[in-house]
């Protein structure tokens, strides 16, 4: 099984409907850790949209499944 990150914010609806549908998923909060806020920029091509869920390498921006 691949290893799952979210990079999100507490709080966000979106970030909360991704993590649902990942559940095993590492969340970064990209308010309270700096670092995590690069990572995320540099997955997102600097987009500050919010979540980037990455998956094998991939990232894909934003979550509205569900929704």
């Amino acid at each position: 099984m691949a290893e799952i990150i979210i990079y999100g914010k507490a709080g966000c609806p979106h970030t909360r409907r991704a993590l649902d549908a990942h559940p095993d998923a590492k969340f970064r909060d990209v308010l309270l850790n700096p670092a995590d806020m690069e990572d995320m920029l540099r997955y997102s091509d600097g987009r500050r949209r919010v979540p980037v869920i990455v998956e094998n390498g991939q990232a894909t921006v934003g979550y509205n499944r569900g929704s």
